[in-house]
């Protein structure tokens, strides 16, 4: 059976490759949550000097955006059974994309209001939003892809088989 101490150590190293992965130094941490969580309590549970409480893992699993198994589980988490298709956006480019796309800009700058995600690089929205963003473009899911290929908005390649798949199962249930 591992001891506590282990494990703990073994947490704090999960906590602290979530928060370098998400490019934030201990100060940040602070600073983004608004005071939630203290850069230095933050330290503490990295290095295993104070105990965490499964609430106040909870909250700042919720703070990472990750699930609570990838800072408890061993080597992060298992992949899923279905990994669900996202949109990325790069922001940059879609701050240079031509006005037609003014609506799909304002419609983000939202989103990261409502997240308080200003990294200021990359967003990250659900396949379903496609709906959304077409329907802001005015045209079809379909041509809706083909403008954001065409305007080079797009971070990452987006597979639009899974994109179908996607929406087909977003549908109304019969």
């Amino acid at each position: 059976m591992p001891r506590r101490i282990d494990y703990a150590e073994r947490l704090g190293q999960r906590i602290r490759a979530v928060r370098t992965q998400q490019g934030l130094p201990l100060g940040a941490v602070e600073e983004k949550s608004g005071g939630r969580f203290n850069g230095i309590t933050v330290g503490s549970y990295e290095r295993a000097d104070r105990m965490i409480t499964v609430e106040r893992l909870s909250e700042l699993a919720e703070f990472f955006g990750v699930p609570v198994q990838a800072l408890t589980e061993e080597g992060g988490t298992a992949p899923p059974a279905y990994e669900r298709p996202r949109i990325r956006f790069d922001l940059p480019a879609l701050r240079n994309a031509p006005a037609p796309a003014g609506p799909l800009r304002r419609w983000i700058r939202t989103i990261c209001e409502i997240r308080g995600d200003w990294n200021g690089k990359i967003l990250t929205v659900r396949t379903s939003d496609l709906i959304h963003i077409a329907a802001l473009l005015g045209t079809s899911h379909g041509d809706a892809m083909g403008l954001l290929a065409g305007w080079s908005v797009l971070a990452a390649p987006v597979n639009l088989e899974a994109v179908e798949i996607e929406l087909k199962n977003a549908g109304p249930r019969r």
